[in-house]
Order: structure tokens, then C-alpha cells, then sequence
């Protein structure tokens, strides 16, 4: 794909990028597949997937108590549960108020290490890394931000989200429906958004404006991007879903970058 190319444009140092499509197939690739990059954020798909295992397993319930009093599973993962950025301080009720929260990744990682009975690392690792054969890819810290991997692995992960295997599709297609509608909230590096749509783990586009994908995604899209430079998003309409992977942390190169970017992709899948 000749809009991959692009990202040779990007002010970074380095930069990866690839596009599947819905059967499977890798629509293109550029730059090097086996550099592991910092996801940062991008980490949080990888996390939910592996609470959305242990679900399915029956080792915990969406609706299970988790985190601050009255928070469960659902709300740790959908941002709703009341906590903090990045300090263990609630700042409001379970579900009224959608609240970007680090914190609220680290507690459902200490929840599903319990009820797992090993690490959270070994559990991701057991659960999604190893099934989806994402042999270089490794979380080293806390399951909100401090996972790294390679294209090709995040492709695989890319894969998995448009065409589940590991995970039932029903599992997938909830983890990609708006939580707790209607609530307004901060999308870090955009300001407010109202209504301000998140997932099970993963960000809703809707109607965000602005927004770090293109004009011309769905409001079906969703994914995540991450303070080091990167993101996932997976376009049920086009079929289709993007990852892109660079050693430069998000700024202002990126708001100006990404979405013409993500046009590029889309306009070229046709």
C-alpha cells in the first residue's frame, strides 16, 4: 500500500506501519516488522483482551466488585469506575463520570492475578501473547503503559480484534460498544469530549471531534493510541484495521500527522 509510505514523512526517527484486512490477510506493510517499540497505552487492548479471557475462562465476571467501593470489572475497564489518572484517589461515583484512569488498568490487573492465582505478566503472556504467537512481545511493569512489541505482533493482535479466534466474537463485538453511554470525559491529548464513548478497553471514535483517526472513519471505529507514538484502530465499516508504531512520544506531529494518515489508508482500501 503506497499510503503506508507516508509514515516516511513523519518526523521520527523510526516508524512501522501495517494494515489488515477482515479475512485475515495483511493488506501492506512498511518499515521494520521486527523492532520492538514502547506502546505505552496501546498496552490497554492487550490488558482488556487478557480480562476478557479470564471472562470467558470463568475466572472472573464483567460485573464482578473490582476496584474502589462500588466499581466492577466493567467499570475499571471502560474508565468509569471513579479513579484517578494516576494515583490511587477516587474522584467520583462508579459510572457517573468517565475518568481516564492508569490506575484503574494496575487495579484490574491485581484483580485478575488473584482470582488467576499468578502474575498478571504470565497471565497476558498464557491467556493472549503466546495464542495469538506474539513471541516478542512483553509487558515489563504496570498493564496500563508498559508493554512493547513489534509490528508483526501487533498485527497479529490487529487481526484478532477484526476477526476473533481466541476470543468469541460476541466478547469482541461488546468490547467494542459504548459502556455506560452518554458520559462526557477527557480524551487525553483532545480535550473534552461529550459524549466522550469507551469500550470494554477500547475507544470508541462516535461523533469525537477532534479525534486522532481520519475524517473518513466510521464511528463504528475503535482502537487506542499511546503516549510513545503509537496506535491500533480497527474499522468494522472498511473492514479493515491500522497500526502504526514510532520511537517519537504523541505531540503536536502527531495530531497533524495520524489523521491524514488514516484517510490516506482508508481512501486507498476503497
Amino acid at each position: 500500500m503506497e499510503s503506508l509510505r507516508m509514515i516516511d514523512n513523519w518526523p521520527v526517527q523510526a516508524a512501522a506501519a501495517a494494515v489488515v484486512r477482515a479475512d485475515g490477510t495483511v493488506a501492506g506493510s512498511h518499515g521494520p516488522a521486527g523492532r520492538r517499540f514502547a506502546l505505552a497505552s496501546v498496552t490497554k487492548p492487550l490488558a482488556a483482551c487478557a480480562v476478557l479471557v479470564a471472562v470467558e475462562e470463568g475466572a472472573v465476571e464483567l460485573d464482578d466488585p473490582a476496584g474502589p467501593p462500588g466499581a466492577t470489572i466493567r467499570h475499571l475497564l471502560a474508565h468509569t469506575s471513579g479513579l484517578a489518572f494516576d494515583e490511587d484517589r477516587v474522584m467520583a461515583e462508579p459510572g457517573s463520570r468517565r475518568i481516564y484512569s492508569n490506575t484503574g488498568f494496575e487495579a484490574l490487573g491485581d484483580h485478575v492475578a488473584k482470582a488467576c492465582e499468578m502474575p498478571f505478566t504470565e497471565y497476558l503472556r498464557q491467556a493472549v501473547l503466546d495464542p495469538l504467537g506474539m513471541t516478542a512481545t512483553e509487558l515489563d511493569g504496570s498493564p496500563a503503559k508498559d508493554a512493547f512489541a513489534t509490528l508483526a505482533d501487533l498485527t497479529r493482535f490487529a487481526t484478532e480484534l477484526l476477526n476473533p479466534r481466541l476470543l468469541h466474537p460476541r466478547t469482541v463485538a461488546e468490547a467494542a460498544s459504548v459502556q455506560f453511554p452518554g458520559l462526557r470525559g477527557v480524551l487525553p491529548g483532545y480535550g473534552n469530549q461529550s459524549p466522550n464513548d469507551w469500550g470494554l478497553g477500547l475507544e470508541i471514535r462516535g461523533t469525537k471531534s477532534p479525534h486522532w483517526t481520519g475524517s473518513a472513519s466510521s464511528p463504528q471505529t475503535f482502537g487506542h493510541f499511546g503516549q510513545a507514538g503509537t496506535f491500533l484502530w480497527v474499522d468494522p465499516v472498511a473492514g479493515a484495521a491500522c497500526v502504526a508504531l514510532a520511537d517519537r512520544p504523541f505531540g503536536d506531529w502527531a495530531i497533524e500527522c495520524w489523521p491524514p494518515f488514516t484517510d490516506a489508508v482508508l481512501s486507498e482500501l476503497g
